[in-house]
């Protein structure tokens, strides 16, 4: 391991980033140095540039897949590195504003209804009724659930946050 990527590593650890953040962040930057065939700490804006103009023109990458090799570029280069780093320079790019499928009562009451197990319907109607995300319901135990206040307790969901 080089040194620049163990002190990546111990900043991320110091900082208590999430242990997929860490590894995302890890392969964007080696994914960046090894296109150009040098350490990050002697590339600079220009490459930057033209690594993101790459990623976007030629791999066609997704504005949020853009946004995480500009978040981990940017920790490098303003923590580890302890550049100067211009969020003016390298902006997170902008999603496609997109309205959410909004289902009627019927067609949600057809697709319960479709369902032939009851547990596994009790599992859906309870994911969709408090708003779930599927690691949250995998996660879910009995005494996560008081039936007398009406209340889902919500143990390290989304970001490690109890709710």
């Amino acid at each position: 391991m080089t040194p620049l990527r163990q002190r990546m590593l111990h900043d991320m650890e110091i900082r208590n980033l999430a242990e997929n953040t860490q590894k995302s962040y890890l392969i964007q930057v080696r994914s960046f140095a090894r296109h150009f065939h040098r350490s990050p700490e002697l590339l600079g804006p220009d490459e930057i540039r033209a690594w993101l103009v790459y990623l976007l023109e030629e791999r066609k990458l997704a504005p949020a897949s853009l946004g995480a090799t500009i978040g981990a570029l940017r920790f490098l280069y303003r923590v580890t590195l302890k550049r100067n780093w211009s969020d003016e320079d390298f902006p997170l790019p902008r999603k496609p504003f997109r309205l959410p499928v909004v289902l009627s009562l019927e067609e949600i009451t057809t697709f319960f209804e479709s369902v032939a197990s009851l547990k596994h319907r009790t599992i859906l109607m309870t994911a969709y009724a408090a708003g779930l995300r599927v690691s949250e319901v995998v996660h879910l135990k009995v005494t996560d659930i008081d039936s007398r206040r009406m209340v889902i307790r919500v143990n390290q969901g989304k970001n490690r946050k109890c709710s």
